[in-house]
């Protein structure tokens, strides 16, 4: 997770506003715009002339945020879903538990080309490497193997999508 720097001459009650936090916690305006639009625990109070104003409960919420989408990698749907289930709190404390093993996640029998065993074998693979917990160490090889493994589970999706769009055509 991402250690948090506080805006100089700031503390940490203090409310932010969008630039403050998007430079606070190392991202675009645009992002923190965005997350408001797909996360509902991050709320941030607006005054009358529409500025934002981030709360010490935004900043975490955005940090927990942060930590889903870029240091565990998950995707929008997946981080929206452990907030509700586990709450910002636990993802801040670093106690958050993803459980849900990647088959229950991709239901392989929505494919039916001939690339869907290679995509099972592949996810097989990234199941065999979650369940191995190498996510709990950093090092080099193991970070770079599992980025390897999403790389090519993406390009796998890629060609998957084009089957699917021509098929549909």
């Amino acid at each position: 997770m991402t250690t948090a720097v506080s805006a100089p001459g700031k503390s940490d009650a203090a409310f932010r506003s969008i630039g403050e936090a998007a430079s606070e916690l190392g991202l675009q305006t645009h992002v923190l715009r965005f997350w408001e639009t797909k996360f509902s625990v991050l709320k941030p109070t607006k005054r009358r002339d529409g500025r934002r104003l981030y709360r010490p409960e935004d900043m975490s919420a955005a940090r927990a945020i942060q930590s889903l989408l870029h240091g565990q990698g998950l995707t929008i749907k997946g981080a929206q879903k452990v907030l509700k289930e586990q709450g910002v709190e636990t993802v801040i404390r670093g106690e958050v538990r993803i459980g849900a093993p990647i088959q229950e996640v991709i239901d392989a029998s929505r494919f039916e080309s001939p690339a869907a065993n290679p995509v099972q074998q592949l996810q097989q693979t990234v199941n065999d490497v979650v369940e191995s917990g190498v996510f709990t160490q950093t090092e080099g090889k193991k970070s770079d193997r599992l980025s390897s493994l999403l790389e090519e589970l993406d390009s796998v999706k890629a060609r998957l999508d084009a089957v699917l769009v021509k098929d549909a055509a």
